[in-house]
């Protein structure tokens, strides 16, 4: 049985880098296009693959040949696939502009993706799994149907609310770990978007009324995390970003590997936050992704970040 199970999107990225990104109702002529596995569910996967964990996957792909390529990648990484359901039409795609500094801007075509039904979760497949994974780019009903999975078979259940959308305390009754950027924070409690850590630090402990665990993810400045011990703060690791896709899933991915080992928020969240940094020195989504043994290389000789 998988230590962690991951419910959620699975897509194909189409990435163009561009100097900037384009005002509205400007064109822009870019880089030639690549193409590149993604999706937040399949690249948390992923992640917490290559940081060691044994990983099973469920969520729903198109007949299209990108559904056949993003099949066979997760093969590749070691997940166990056998619950990903196969329908008729397209795949998820996300559309990905990088621009010169690194920083992207994405649109998502959900495809297959909207198409994983909270009916499609069977009970046996929950069983024995320490890390219950969610993210928002499949249907909310099929995420809450597997929180509730998750927790009754006493897993700890990991959601990473993103993208933002509002999630009232009841949609949120059996996460134990929620993690969001400051974005997804300030969209969950109905405010704007905490700036600077003192701030940051506040809208976790708001959080904590909902989920006994909440961490909030700070980009540059690094995370902040709250939960029944306290909390605390991370600071983030400098590196020189080539491309930001896929380090929020590079840090999920290793956070829960790290906690389904049994290591606790604070030193597992130092762990992530190398494995966010370190995404966004490569290309691509899962491309980037670094294996256990590349974090632990990069943490060598660090007291701190």
């Amino acid at each position: 049985m998988p230590d962690i199970i991951v419910v959620g999107s699975i897509n194909m990225d189409l990435v163009v880098r561009v100097q900037r990104h384009p005002l509205p109702g400007e064109t822009l002529l870019g880089s030639d296009y690549q193409t590149f596995p993604g999706g937040k569910g399949a690249n948390q996967a992923v992640a917490a693959a290559r940081a060691g964990g044994s990983v099973r996957m469920i969520g729903c792909l198109g007949s299209d040949s990108f559904g056949a390529q993003l099949l066979e990648g997760l093969v590749q990484d070691g997940i166990d696939t056998h619950w990903i359901k196969r329908v008729e039409g397209p795949s998820g795609v996300a559309f990905i502009v990088v621009n010169a500094q690194g920083q992207n801007s994405i649109i998502v075509a959900p495809g297959s993706n909207y198409r994983l039904l909270p009916e499609d979760l069977k009970a046996e497949v929950f069983r024995g799994a320490k890390v219950i994974l969610l993210q928002l780019e499949v249907p909310l009903p099929t995420v809450l149907e597997a929180a509730r999975r998750g927790k009754k078979t006493g897993a700890r259940v990991i959601l990473n609310a993103a993208p933002a959308r509002s999630l009232s305390a009841d949609e949120l009754r059996d996460v134990d770990l929620l993690v969001v950027n400051e974005f997804e924070a300030g969209t969950l409690l109905g405010q704007k978007a905490p700036q600077g850590i003192e701030e940051a630090l506040a809208a976790a402990q708001s959080l904590r009324e909902r989920v006994s665990s909440v961490v909030i993810t700070l980009g540059a400045e690094g995370c902040v995390w709250a939960d029944t011990s306290g909390q605390g703060y991370v600071s983030a690791f400098q590196v020189q970003p080539v491309d930001t896709t896929a380090a929020g899933d590079a840090f999920v991915g290793m956070l829960a590997s790290r906690l389904a080992k049994g290591e606790a928020l604070a030193p597992a969240l130092r762990w992530a936050s190398a494995a966010g940094a370190l995404a966004t020195t490569q290309e691509g989504a899962q491309p980037s992704l670094p294996t256990e043994a590349e974090v632990e290389s990069f943490l060598a000789g660090r007291s701190s970040p």
